[in-house]
């Protein structure tokens, strides 16, 4: 009976820690989408822009930039401690937000100011709840754990993004921002529920020394701990180029193809949109029952599945096609993102485990630079061409990076492919 117990897929909920962290982590997602939703609508009205609802979205990976501070923050005080102080800094902001809404003083200059200040910490929130799992789950329990985290991001794609438009719709903005702020202070009384682990004396003494050393000689040794690691190298290099090639296909540009492609209104934008967030669902859950995988060989098979599926989604004409597509796509892109997030934090040392987590999130600046790029193409060659342009050199790409670090990727006695 004790078997089934520990490889269920349910077996973290065991660890007390993560029975807090997880709906933390929930709730903060949540909240997350449901202001997208009702942020860049009220841009787009209030504005009539569509140039400042892209300056607005721009404004979320500001912290990009500056995630590996996060990460040196975080190893130094805790990721508990950092994580619950920027989930009160995300229910400060909403509150000014809330604010201004019910007091009829809200305009679009002040979402804009909160955007920008919001846009420095929110990036970093997932590379710190990362570091955090690693934390206080059992190294066997891993990918179980980080599977089951990732569908708070999922679900809150589908049902935090129509919670959010149906508040906001039947109540208004005043109203939609008071349920906000109350999920951003749960979640942030949750995340002071997690007991910090205690370190190990040793630890604890590096820890004080670390406070007494210069931040930027521990960013400096952070990047210099990931650059000198082959894998971990070599994952970020895949997850750069995805955020480069695939992310702006499958997500970013989603509102211009399902309009000037598909030629149908916000509700196939909605069904184009969830589509690749049920698939991305789908694949956390059932990596969640897998075990004894090897991460790195499914970190290679699942990116090639994934630019494979957007090299067809390129060439489709039609909704239901491009919804299949996106299915597929938005499941093998979750079973590579979290095989990425396994081999850092495997091979990240507890006291490395923030500034790794932070050079990660830094790498997804990939993303708007792809946008911006594609377009730039779009106006000059097509949308069919530049997807297929993106998804090609992607996969060209991603084999050249497993064919230069074949021996730590694909080996099965590779470290990476621990199981």
């Amino acid at each position: 009976m004790s078997e089934p117990a520990r490889s269920s897929a349910l077996a973290p909920f065991r660890v007390r820690n993560y029975r807090f962290q997880w709906p933390a982590d929930l709730l903060t997602s949540w909240a997350f989408e449901m202001e997208l939703i009702i942020l860049g609508w009220y841009v787009l009205v209030e504005t009539g822009s569509v140039l400042l609802l892209t300056l607005f979205a721009s404004l979320g990976y500001v912290g990009t930039l500056v995630a590996p501070m996060f990460g040196v923050v975080g190893d130094r005080i805790g990721h508990r401690d950092l994580l619950a102080i920027m989930r009160a800094t995300y229910a400060m902001l909403a509150a000014v937000l809330m604010a201004l809404a019910l007091s009829g003083h809200l305009a679009p200059v002040y979402v804009f100011i909160v955007a920008a200040v919001m846009g420095i910490v929110r990036p970093s929130d997932l590379g710190v709840r990362g570091a955090l799992v690693a934390t206080i789950m059992p190294h066997g329990q891993l990918i179980g754990a980080i599977s089951i985290s990732r569908t708070t991001m999922d679900t809150a794609r589908i049902a935090g993004a129509l919670s959010g438009a149906g508040l906001f719709a039947s109540l208004g903005m005043g109203p939609a921002y008071v349920a906000i702020v109350c999920l951003y202070l749960t979640a942030t009384a949750l995340t002071l529920c997690i007991m910090a682990p205690a370190r190990p004396d040793a630890a604890g003494e590096a820890a004080g020394e670390a406070l007494q050393r210069s931040p930027l000689r521990d960013l400096k040794e952070g990047v210099a701990y990931v650059w000198t690691t082959p894998r971990m190298q070599a994952a970020l290099w895949v997850a750069f180029l995805a955020n480069l090639t695939a992310y702006p296909l499958s997500n970013g540009l989603l509102p211009y193809i399902a309009k000037a492609i598909y030629g149908t209104n916000q509700t196939g934008l909605g069904y184009l949109s969830a589509s690749f967030a049920i698939g991305s669902l789908a694949g956390s859950i059932v990596l969640s029952l897998i075990r004894d995988i090897r991460v790195a060989r499914l970190m290679i098979a699942a990116t090639v599945v994934w630019y494979a599926t957007l090299l067809v989604f390129a060439q489709m004409q039609t909704v239901p096609t491009a919804i299949v597509c996106l299915v597929v796509a938005g499941f093998s892109q979750s079973l590579a993102m979290i095989s990425i997030a396994v081999i850092l934090m495997r091979t990240a040392s507890e006291n490395f485990r923030g500034r790794v987590m932070g050079v990660r999130m830094m790498v997804i600046y990939g993303l708007p630079i792809g946008l911006l790029a594609a377009g730039s193409l779009i106006d000059e060659i097509g949308f069919a061409a530049t997807g297929t342009l993106y998804a090609a050199a992607g996969l060209a790409l991603m084999l050249a990076i497993v064919l230069h670090w074949r021996a730590d990727l694909w080996h099965v006695h590779a470290p990476a492919n621990a199981r």
